[in-house]
């Protein structure tokens, strides 16, 4: 008489459960780590942008405001002596930026989660950085 080879229905339902736990773990894990690179991405881009409003303030004693609504990709209303920065994609597809001049030595630089972003960034949402290097009250949970 041969022996059967294979698996039994146990052995596999072991298997399915095994990997069902591993995925239940790792996927939240995956797109945690995704939202904060993200959100890492914008805020790199955010000092970028502060550290030009810098030059542009040693140069012009004014700061620049650009904002984002039509027009322009990446920052639509952007006058002709803006920061002169193209935004990077990664930031572009998840926040909405805006830089905002409520005086000429005064800035605002803003973030603002969209899509998959601002679902799933419950913790930070709005990034915010202004002129003496505030970031916002999102600084106090650590997401600076």
């Amino acid at each position: 008489m041969q022996s059967q080879r294979g698996f039994t229905l146990i052995e596999l339902m072991i298997v399915v459960a095994i990997v069902a736990i591993l995925a239940a773990v790792a996927v939240p894990s995956y797109r945690n780590h995704v939202i904060k690179s993200n959100r890492a991405a914008a805020e790199s881009f955010m000092l970028q942008a502060a550290n030009r409003e810098e030059q542009i303030m040693l140069d012009m004693r004014s700061y620049v405001a650009v904002a984002s609504a039509a027009g322009n990709a990446n920052f639509p209303t952007a006058p002709t002596t803006g920061i002169n920065l193209s935004v990077p994609a990664n930031v572009t597809n998840f926040y909405t930026l805006s830089i905002a001049t409520p005086s000429a030595t005064t800035y605002t630089i803003t973030a603002a989660p969209s899509g998959s972003q601002q679902t799933g960034d419950t913790i930070c949402g709005t990034l915010t950085l202004d002129q003496t290097g505030a970031k916002g009250a999102a600084a106090t949970s650590g997401c600076w």
